[in-house]
């Protein structure tokens, strides 16, 4: 039986207001808020209808942790695509309007004093639209507003409903709306880190923590010194070279021999062996990356007095639908996992999805042959054998169908899948050839993914143009699909891990790392298992054809670094 709809509206200072489908709206004076939000939770586990995770993070705040929601902005974005999700634009989409005439307000100027003011009585203008001094905040003036707020939701929650495709695509708006509760909790809880054995990592890379502006500039010159010190004395005479500009390395390496067309990292990794330079300017890299990024002041400005960094997450990344977070968190150098430590009495479960594209790409395009090859637990080997090439040519053949890699390595291989695998691969093709002329796309759970409209494709950057996109729309209906998997996944793993007191503390990619009691280690690690198998049956539910098998390695750790 579905859940009943609960609208939520909230301000700080005039408290909460309540609506549900035909009853009349109920105001909460502030400090009432979290007793009468509490027990609703507790007794009806409602669907929350809210406009955005700032809800969903004021209700964590106070230690509320909703089971289900209907978060307006992420429906948004995945019925619109795009990462534009304001009350405004939400209201428009949803009623039929265009989000791109939204009003909104124009401070007063030499051309704007006499036009009429704004009024802000109605939350709804004569054209359809939201009032933009609503939008702004002005639903949160009073009592009232915020009743109008909350029908306001409400209608628009009906609207959205009224959008979507199919029942996939209404999973997939639940499970897109629980994924930005599960962000407001990583906001609100953190990722543990031993601030002591990370500064020993930093130190070891960079140097001790500089005081002064003096030890800081001496700190920079210690690190260049690692490379330039390399140089023969007749190279390192001329002097002047600045390591943080290609163009200067590119002229330093030719100095020595090197010629390369550009600096990145593994360009430079295929040449390590031909002069120390190479090494040290590799290095030197990894090093500096640290210094500016990951470095003292990173502790400093995202590591809170409780010994846990936060960073601002996000359930979509307005492309294809990825998890995104800052403060390093979807990015953190492989040298400080061992500063991720579970807490005192606690245990890391960690679990990564398993050759996720690949399977995901059986699943969506329902191709039998690939579907049967993903039985195996390392779905490259049945690919092989099929193909009648080596393991990692038939690895590199499989991932460059899915982001458009079509000659180098593995390109006979390429032609192979063809043969082996029509399906999968006109399911890509059949992409590629959309994107490339500029149409959106949609991905199996219904995002969409916009590609911007056609333009010329006649002429060399025209013929570029429409190649990169088809290589984008490729891998984008493959990626954003694996997304919808991953999320629906976590945030089983999260409803099914209440019962062990355990918590979900990082989403990397296809990656959770799940803190809880060390006694229920164990316990938590069967869970996230059988949370995939329910996100998979959920997911993509049986066809006629043989199951598609997704894998997690999982594994119960006291530091990330242990399952590494």
């Amino acid at each position: 039986m579905p859940a009943e709809l609960v609208a939520l509206a909230l301000d700080a200072t005039h408290g909460a207001a309540i609506a549900r489908p035909g009853a009349a709206t109920r105001s909460i004076p502030p400090e009432d808020v979290a007793t009468v939000v509490g027990r609703i939770e507790r007794q009806e586990h409602p669907r929350w209808v809210w406009w955005s995770k700032d809800t969903a993070a004021a209700l964590v705040a106070d230690d509320i942790r909703p089971v289900r929601c209907w978060d307006l902005a992420a429906v948004h974005r995945l019925l619109v695509g795009g990462w534009r999700d304001d009350p405004g634009r939400v209201w428009a989409a949803a009623s039929d309007l265009d989000p791109e005439r939204t009003p909104h307000t124009v401070e007063p100027d030499l051309f704007t004093l006499d036009s009429e003011p704004t009024s802000d009585a109605r939350a709804v203008r004569p054209d359809g639209h939201l009032a933009p001094t609503w939008v702004e905040g002005g639903w949160r003036t009073s009592p009232q507003h915020l009743a109008t707020w909350a029908d306001l939701a409400l209608a628009a929650q009906a609207r959205q409903a009224g959008h979507l495709r199919d029942d996939v695509t209404e999973r997939t708006a639940h499970s897109e709306s629980a994924a930005e509760l599960l962000c407001a909790e990583l906001e609100h809880d953190g990722l543990p880190l031993d601030v002591s054995a990370a500064e020993a990592i930093i130190a070891a890379l960079i140097g001790p923590r500089p005081l002064t502006a003096a030890d800081a500039a001496a700190s920079i010159d210690r690190l260049d010194r690692l490379v330039l010190d390399r140089l023969p004395d007749a190279i390192a005479g001329a002097g002047g070279y600045d390591l943080r500009s290609p163009g200067q390395v590119k002229s330093l390496l030719r100095r020595v021999g090197i010629e390369v067309e550009d600096t990145r990292a593994w360009r430079l990794e295929a040449r390590r062996d031909e002069h120390p330079i190479v090494d040290a300017l590799l290095r030197w890299r990894k090093a500096e990356r640290m210094r500016t990024t990951f470095g003292y002041h990173w502790l400093d400005d995202h590591v809170g007095d409780d010994g846990r960094l936060r960073g601002r997450w996000s359930g979509s990344d307005g492309a294809a639908g990825r998890m995104t977070a800052t403060a390093g968190l979807h990015n953190l150098p492989a040298d400080l996992r061992p500063a991720i430590v579970a807490e005192r009495d606690q245990v890391f479960v960690r679990a990564d999805l398993g050759q996720i594209e690949p399977r995901v790409l059986a699943a969506v395009s329902g191709d039998h042959a690939l579907a049967r090859a993903t039985a195996d637990a390392d779905i490259y080997a049945p690919v092989a054998t099929r193909l009648g090439v080596e393991r990692p040519v038939a690895k590199v053949a499989v991932l460059g169908a899915m982001y458009g890699q079509t000659t180098g390595t593995g390109a006979e291989a390429l032609r192979g899948l063809e043969r082996a695998y029509p399906v999968a691969m006109s399911y890509l093709r059949a992409a590629a050839d959309a994107a490339a002329g500029g149409n959106d796309l949609r991905t199996y759970g219904g995002r969409l993914v916009r590609m911007g409209g056609a333009d010329a494709t006649d002429g060399p950057e025209g013929r570029a143009r429409a190649a990169a996109r088809a290589r984008y729309g490729r891998n984008a209906v493959v990626q954003g699909a694996a997304a919808e998997l991953f999320k629906l996944w976590a945030v089983l793993v999260r409803a099914r891990c209440r019962r062990h007191d355990a918590r979900i503390v990082l989403c990397l990619h296809d990656e959770l790392l799940v803190q809880g009691p060390l006694a229920a280690g164990d316990a938590v690690a069967d869970a996230l298992h059988d949370a995939l198998a329910e996100a998979a049956a959920r997911w993509a539910p049986p066809t006629d054809g043989p199951p598609v098998r997704f894998v997690a390695d999982v594994s119960v750790v006291e530091r990330w670094s242990d399952a590494t």
